[in-house]
């Protein structure tokens, strides 16, 4: 008997003790646990699953009408026209190209939540886009980035309104212009800075890749520079001895990889694209070269600006000590080409915290981490913003074998991810 008591007595002192060392839960999660386990969540993630054969649909229309760099306006005319069908408010497409549809809320005085997806894609006119289907796999260049990120807004539009959900803050569905390469963020940059809904926003997802544990809180800035190097040209025996750009150029790339960079902030640089010249036996008159610099650090980014425009200087005004001007000089022009500002969300914001929640809820374990995506803007501006993925496996982006996994379980585990910390955002955002 006495024994009997004492191992109950046990059994209770240490329930005690388990209850005492565990944290209590946070209030990100407590709201993300009672939005997952009501009524109407569980009406949504249904129509997510009901749904997922017109998802896989609607994403392949979508990666088959061309989006190449600049050139994304019969996509978003369809996107636009999808928006419409589904029934949201004040559909347009903005000067810059951006589409656009607000899901209102009760509260119309509460700032507005932007979800948004990118509608250009890397690859240039002309690319062939008709998806190949094995199996689960589907095969098309941009699938993945980030037409599969369209498809999921679509999808979550028809969840919150099969589920009749009424969020407090007014929800605003993007699909942006000029996310990749040269179009410097140029759309997300119009809707947050010169947008008709500019002053009203309050937080910011960007649905940019697949993988569903990760929170990119943090924007990795970026400057790009083409320059071009100029001088007199002549022929390479008979003209032999006066300045060549080549040679300048070629100065300039050794000594920017002479710059040895910390590893925490990462800050990068690289020499990327070049062409130039007329002849194999002609001195160039004119040459010139791509850089890139990133950085999560905008002090950092800009130190190392300033280094590079002073070796590119350099490097033309050692050219024209080292060999003769007779016939003229080096001249360099660094013209900016990207200008993507670093910025960063707290990982104690409370976005982050219930996009975090959310993750943990579906049972993944949140990958924290920085990147260059349309989140960038929004952070450098003091916006609440992360970059999420849209579910699902997926590989090779960016390459003309791209592909996504629309396997069902794991696709729709992904995208409720989503779902459920944009509702959370729409929650818990301060008014």
């Amino acid at each position: 008997m006495i024994r009997s008591c004492v191992a109950g007595f046990a059994v209770l002192l240490l329930s005690a003790t388990a209850a005492i060392a565990a944290p209590p839960a946070t209030p990100a999660e407590r709201a993300v646990a009672t939005i997952a386990d009501s009524a109407a969540f569980a009406r949504a993630r249904a129509t997510l699953d009901a749904q997922h054969d017109q998802f896989v649909a609607e994403i392949i229309k979508l990666t088959e009408i061309p989006a190449p760099p600049f050139k994304e306006a019969a996509r978003g005319a369809a996107y636009a026209e999808i928006f419409r069908t589904l029934g949201l408010r004040d559909v347009t497409i903005d000067p810059v190209g951006n589409v656009i549809g607000l899901r209102p809320g009760s509260d119309p005085k509460a700032p507005l939540i932007v979800i948004s997806a990118h509608l250009d894609t890397v690859f240039p006119e002309g690319t062939v886009v008709t998806v190949r289907r094995e199996g689960t796999k589907l095969h098309a260049p941009g699938i993945g980035d980030d037409t599969r990120g369209l498809g999921t807004l679509l999808a979550y539009i028809r969840a919150l309104d099969a589920a009749d959900i009424r969020t407090r803050h007014s929800i605003l569905f993007v699909g942006t212009v000029g996310e990749e390469g040269r179009g410097d963020l140029r759309g997300v940059r119009h809707l947050l800075t010169k947008g008709s809904y500019k002053d009203r926003i309050g937080a910011f997802f960007s649905v940019d890749g697949s993988d569903p544990q990760r929170v990119t809180h943090g924007g990795v800035g970026s400057k790009r520079y083409h320059v071009v190097f100029k001088g007199p040209g002549g022929h390479s025996f008979g003209a032999f001895g006066i300045v060549n750009p080549m040679v300048a150029m070629s100065q300039a790339v050794t000594d920017l990889y002479k710059i040895d960079l910390p590893g925490t902030p990462k800050t990068t640089y690289a020499a990327s694209v070049t062409g130039g010249g007329t002849s194999v036996n002609a001195i160039p008159s004119e040459v010139f070269m791509d850089f890139d610099m990133r950085s999560e650090d905008p002090a950092a980014l800009a130190d190392l600006e300033k280094r590079f425009l002073a070796i590119v200087k350099t490097a033309a005004e050692t050219e024209n000590k080292t060999r003769s001007t007779r016939v003229g000089s080096i001249t360099v022009d660094p013209q900016p080409v990207g200008d993507r500002p670093a910025g960063r969300t707290s990982r104690d914001a409370m976005l982050v915290q219930t996009t975090a929640a959310a993750i943990k809820s579906i049972g993944y374990e949140p990958i924290y981490d920085a990147s260059s995506t349309d989140s960038n803007i929004a952070m450098s501006l003091g916006i609440p913003a992360v970059t999420i993925g849209s579910g699902g496996l997926a590989g090779r982006a960016h390459s003309a074998d791209e592909w996504i996994d629309v396997a069902k379980p794991e696709s729709l585990r992904g995208m409720t991810v989503g779902l459920l910390a944009l509702l959370a955002a729409a929650e818990m955002l301060p008014r």
